[in-house]
């Protein structure tokens, strides 16, 4: 048995069916047709999404970096666009006690180089306090543009619940700052490959809410994403900071 989410290795799942390799790449033609016509649409809706209105949005809204204030513009750092993820906080709680969620998709953005080439800033606005959320990104080991959303966030999510993982696309014209998208809930997984490579396999996420064939794997046998994303009492991706050593006290 294997630790800290690794699935167990000391039992076996069920199976799917044998076939030979021609039955095998017929099988694939046919799911090939549907997988295109799922790229397509995807492609269409992306053309969709370029086509949508914005909306203004005050330029100097206030979030707090490492320096101190700084205005939603400054947080733009010189390029034309900006998507902010907006980290869920839990204050007062501990490392293992932060969302397992944002955890999980703020662990797959690493390299920004390719958004740098398109004029595009990445950067996370936690709905916490910075220095204490600071503290949680350093022991992560993060090193994605970081601030603290508290000062304006009932502003930038106007309308939208407070609290809640969100993904905002903004556009900069001159030193005016435009809405252009948002998305919530499963559309964070924009962010996450893992369920992406997951979902290539026979066993896909191994959650509940699949359709999966009988006796397929599931995760921990429930559809809870705390539990989901969580191992021994920890978001997942955490155990492996612990276990060289880094400090996840948050507190000062």
């Amino acid at each position: 048995m294997t630790e800290h989410g690794d699935r167990p290795t000391d039992r076996a799942p069920a199976l799917p069916p044998t076939a030979d390799r021609a039955a095998f790449e017929a099988e694939l033609d046919r799911l090939r047709i549907r997988e295109k016509a799922h790229t397509r649409e995807g492609d269409a809706i992306a053309a969709a999404r370029r086509r949508l209105p914005m909306v203004e949005v005050d330029a100097g809204l206030e979030l707090t970096g490492p320096d101190g204030p700084v205005t939603l513009l400054e947080a733009f750092e010189g390029r034309r666009q900006l998507i902010a993820y907006y980290f869920m906080w839990h204050h007062g709680h501990d490392a293992a006690g932060q969302c397992e969620g944002c955890t999980w998709v703020t662990t797959q953005v690493q390299e920004l180089s390719y958004l740098h080439s398109r004029d595009i800033t990445y950067a996370v606005f936690c709905q916490g306090p910075y220095e204490e959320s600071r503290r949680y990104r350093d022991f992560m080991g993060w090193d994605v543009p970081w601030y603290s959303a508290v000062p304006s966030q009932d502003e930038l999510l106007t309308g939208r619940h407070v609290g809640m993982m969100h993904i905002v696309c903004y556009l900069r014209d001159g030193d005016r700052v435009f809405e252009t998208y948002w998305t919530t809930r499963r559309g964070v997984e924009a962010m996450d490959y893992s369920y992406a490579l997951m979902d290539l396999t026979v066993y896909g996420r191994q959650e509940l809410w699949e359709d999966s064939p009988s006796g397929w794997p599931t995760v921990q046998g429930t559809p809870v994403d705390a539990v989901r994303l969580r191992s021994d009492g920890r978001p997942i991706p955490q155990w492996s900071r612990i276990e060289v050593g880094r400090s996840d006290t948050l507190t000062p």
